[in-house]
């Protein structure tokens, strides 16, 4: 596998040439990264009117993914999220006032996105959840959900992995949208790697029209580089303007680092990903009998990342492992999430088997079940966004309309979605999230 941007650089490098362009460090060594870091100079290529280096390393992902089209993002998954209703929307018929189906537990870029592009939402609730991160969407449930609809939506929009590492059926979400010749959209920020597991579990292989990786997440690339994958038949032609729809939403001046992580990223995939995902999976698979066999309930089915319910035991988990270690990647009340991946050394693995060996507890509380739906729509996302607003205190907020979502990053997935009228089931919800403070518009 080739990486023509890698290589670009190791020879822009090599060459000592003047560096009288951007960026103003010049290539000299602060952080350590610097001579790496570019811009658009001649023969660099442009991430968003790619002909070159970039044109040829996407399509060398786009082959190991097995896509129609795979296009660099170089701000995550959020960047591709934004493209993604872009694109989506673009489709759509405008006779009538254009709206998306979405799963409850979508990340408040999604929200973000639809302000910015002026789009309704209508709402996939579950029936049963037991966290804000989680809302499983089955066929039947989506189907039911449609048939209510005199005018479809333009397009069905689910998170899956989703925070609690929960994967949702894409195959038969997919068929349902395909009977209903709705696209259906895939934010698959945490599941980069399932392509490439030994049962290729990853959306645009399972039918998904479009998805979106944060590579980042589970690959050995830097933060912000992610991908738009458009699955192989591209049924609606969302590869034409799918440059373009990045491009609007994208920095002009993205980074090469991030580039080049990608670029080389494909190599590592092509040569041993298989293996090492194979084996990091087993070692994940014995962590997990551990836990059960601590006594504690795994509620993930991904096979790289293990969230742990910790609810009804009085006892502080997320101190206990920071003091013997390990730093999560997310935590509240009721659960912590582990992820991992080829990457985590076998000392990692020792670390949290013998922090949970240590465990001796017992549940000693009663589980509260939490009401996660939706709310009366008083004005759009749009207008509640980009308002006029204040900051008051949660307590106060009973009938007040959210403005911003007031949510931290993890999990971003706001209780109160931006137009709606916050409730008391809102509040206690706030509560048992630690939100003190929201935003309501004026």
């Amino acid at each position: 596998m080739n990486t023509p941007i890698y290589d670009f650089v190791q020879n822009y490098i090599k060459s000592n040439t003047a560096r009288l362009h951007m960026p103003g460090h010049k290539g000299v060594s602060f952080l350590g990264l610097e001579a790496f870091d570019i811009t658009e100079i001649q023969d660099a290529d442009e991430l968003y009117a790619p002909n070159g280096i970039i044109l040829e390393s996407e399509q060398n992902a786009a082959r190991l993914f097995d896509t129609a089209k795979t296009v660099y993002s170089a701000g995550g998954s959020t960047q591709s999220i934004h493209a993604m209703l872009y694109l989506a929307y673009l489709k759509a018929d405008k006779s009538s006032r254009p709206f998306i189906l979405a799963g409850r537990n979508a990340h408040k870029a999604f929200l973000y996105a639809s302000a910015k592009l002026d789009i309704d939402v209508e709402w996939l609730c579950p029936q049963n959840t037991d966290s804000i991160c989680s809302c499983i969407i089955t066929a039947e449930s989506l189907e039911n959900k449609l048939n209510t609809f005199e005018t479809k939506p333009f397009a069905v929009y689910i998170t899956s992995p989703d925070y609690l590492g929960v994967m949702s059926d894409i195959k038969s979400l997919s068929r349902v949208c395909r009977k209903f010749n709705i696209p259906l959209l895939v934010d698959n920020a945490h599941g980069s790697y399932l392509k490439f597991y030994k049962n290729d579990l990853h959306p645009s292989s399972l039918g998904a029209d479009m998805c979106c990786d944060s590579a980042h997440k589970t690959l050995p690339v830097l933060t912000g580089g992610g991908y738009l994958h458009i699955a192989k038949d591209d049924k609606y032609g969302f590869s034409k303007n799918a440059v373009n729809a990045m491009g609007i939403f994208g920095s002009t001046s993205p980074s090469y680092l991030i580039l080049q992580s990608l670029d080389l990223c494909n190599r590592y995939i092509d040569e041993k990903i298989k293996d090492d995902i194979k084996n990091c999976s087993e070692k994940v698979a014995r962590l997990q009998y551990l836990i059960n066999q601590k006594g504690f309930d795994i509620v993930s089915n991904e096979p790289l990342k293990i969230a742990v319910d910790f609810r009804g035991f009085d006892f502080d988990f997320a101190e206990y492992f920071r003091s013997n270690g390990i730093e999560f990647e997310y935590a509240d009340n009721d659960f912590i999430v582990f992820m991992f991946s080829p990457q985590n050394a076998n000392s990692d693995f020792q670390i949290i088997k013998n922090a949970f060996e240590k465990l001796n507890i017992q549940k000693t509380k009663e589980i509260e079940n939490i009401e996660f739906c939706v709310a009366e729509k008083a004005i759009s996302i749009r207008d509640a966004i980009f308002g006029k607003y204040e900051e008051i205190d949660t307590e106060n907020a009973l009938n007040r309309i959210c403005a911003s979502p007031s949510v931290s990053c993890p999990p971003a997935i706001p209780i109160a979605v931006s137009g709606e009228r916050i409730t008391e089931n809102h509040i206690a919800l706030f509560k048992k999230y630690g939100i003190d403070k929201i935003l309501v518009v004026k």
